[in-house]
């Protein structure tokens, strides 16, 4: 039984000899000419402006973490409506009541001001 996994092993040596082989290649190979301009963080060469400590809102990370719970709706609703028919009258009602709490969820964090950006 272990000899039918012999081409999986064979991909699997040569799959990490050939990534090893193009790093050491690059080394060798590679030219090495740094200046200021290369070793600065930014790839367009431009002087760095301001700390690149800067703290961002946490409104911005709410409204992000909002996006993701409400796109998620999105996602579950595509497989209902896909069975739909299959499901009637309970199917109905357990997408009603999934869409309710999400309504309900949403309105809290609207009232409470978590998507406004000021």
């Amino acid at each position: 039984m272990l000899i039918d996994y012999l081409p999986i092993g064979i991909l699997v040596v040569l799959a990490g000899l050939f990534a090893a082989g193009n790093i050491v290649l690059s080394l060798i190979l590679g030219p090495r000419r740094p200046n200021p301009e290369k070793l600065s963080p930014y790839e367009c060469g431009i002087v760095p402006v301001g700390s690149a400590r800067e703290r961002f809102s946490v409104k911005f990370y709410l409204v992000a973490m909002f996006f993701i719970i409400f796109d998620m709706e999105v996602v579950f609703l595509y497989p209902w409506a896909v069975v739909f028919q299959q499901f009637k009258l309970f199917g109905l009602a357990a997408m009603g009541t999934f869409l309710v709490i999400l309504l309900v969820g949403y309105f809290y964090a609207w009232k409470k001001g978590g998507l406004e950006w000021e």
